[in-house]
Order: structure tokens, then sequence, then C-alpha cells
């Protein structure tokens, strides 16, 4: 499985009880994120955040069917940033741009990600909303990559779902594995390695 940016809005999870109060709502995602992205992640329980947060756990699960979906709606708020997917006439262009922006928009919140993702191993609601996350970030890039297609500027026999794969696996590489930052100059050295492969960086 693997994390993504995308203008297409992620569906919130309904909750399982009356009308959310948005003042308690933000305490709980805020609290949720805080302890996601800290040093102990991994072992973030519904108690911790409703301690951090000054709710009850009943007040929690009135709103939310498991933790899995509170860390997720909590990731997903933060990493839910615009990412531009402009349309220079250059695919290169264009490509280095949304990459640029959509490594940004991740490192942002890649202590998140990373503890999100160990949560969506654990739990159905959270594994749902990750596909979904990271299908809607796919889905940006390969309308970019079919436009640059239908342009000429890639070879008509590209693969364009093994492309989009190599791009975000090596953001998920990256955010996961070697926690080493996706910058801007990467986003740059890739878009140029994906349109003009054999070519000087």
């Amino acid at each position: 499985m693997s994390p993504e940016l995308a203008r297409e809005p992620v569906a919130p999870r309904p909750h399982t009880g009356r009308r959310r109060n948005p003042a308690v709502r933000q305490a709980v995602l805020d609290r949720a994120a805080e302890l996601l992205a800290g040093p102990d992640g991994m072992a973030v329980s519904i108690d911790a955040i409703a301690q951090a947060a000054g709710v009850s756990k009943h007040t929690i699960y009135r709103w939310w069917p498991s933790k899995g979906a509170v860390l997720l709606e909590a990731t997903v708020e933060r990493a839910q940033k615009e990412v531009t997917v402009p349309d220079t006439g250059a695919l290169t262009t264009d490509l280095e741009a949304f990459l640029a922006d959509t490594f940004r928009a991740v490192d942002e919140v890649a202590p998140l990600l990373r503890g999100l993702m160990a949560e969506a191993m654990r739990d159905t609601v959270a594994a749902d909303g990750m596909r979904e996350f990271i299908s809607a970030r796919r889905n940006e890039l390969r309308g970019l990559l079919v436009r640059g297609l239908d342009r000429g500027e890639l070879p008509a026999e590209t693969d364009l779902e093994m492309t989009i794969d190599q791009i975000y696996g090596l953001m998920w590489y990256r955010i996961l594995i070697a926690r080493s930052p996706v910058t801007a100059d990467v986003a740059t050295r890739l878009a140029r390695a994906v349109t003009r492969p054999g070519a000087p960086g």
C-alpha cells in the first residue's frame, strides 16, 4: 500500500451518533494528530486521545466507529491541501510543479502518515480510508500523464499505471522506509526522469 495528494476530497466517514460539536470534534482530531505524530504514535489508544482532548471515550465512539477512523480523519484533514494541477502545455513542467506541491504537502504530515499506515494494518476502516485517499491522488496524476500522452510527450506504449507506481513508490519509500525528505529537487529530478529518460539532469 502506498500514501499521495489531489484536489478530489476524500469523503468523510459517517459518524455513529448525534451531530458533532465542532469545537469538541476539532479538539479530538488535534490531539489525535499530535499523539500520532509523536514518538509513540503506533501505541495511540482511544483512552489516550480522550484524555488529551478532555472528552470521554463514549463521546469518541459515538462519533467515530473506531480508533482508525479518528486517526484517518485527523491525518486527511491536515494532508488535504490544494495541489496545483497545472497545464502549461509541457508535461515536464506540469509534472515538476505537481510533484513539488504534492511532496511538500505530504512531507509536512509524514509522521502522521507513518502512524496511519501502521494503524491501517490493524483497522479496516483506516485501511479503506487510506485506499480512498491514495486512489484520489493517483487519479490526479493519471490525468496529468494522459494529457502528456495525448500530446505525444510520452511514448505511445507508456504503461501509465506502472509510471504512477514508480512515482508514488519513491515518495512512500522515502516517507515510510528511508524517512528522508521529499523535496522540490527530488520532484524536479523525478519528473525529468519520467518525461526525459536518459537525458542529463
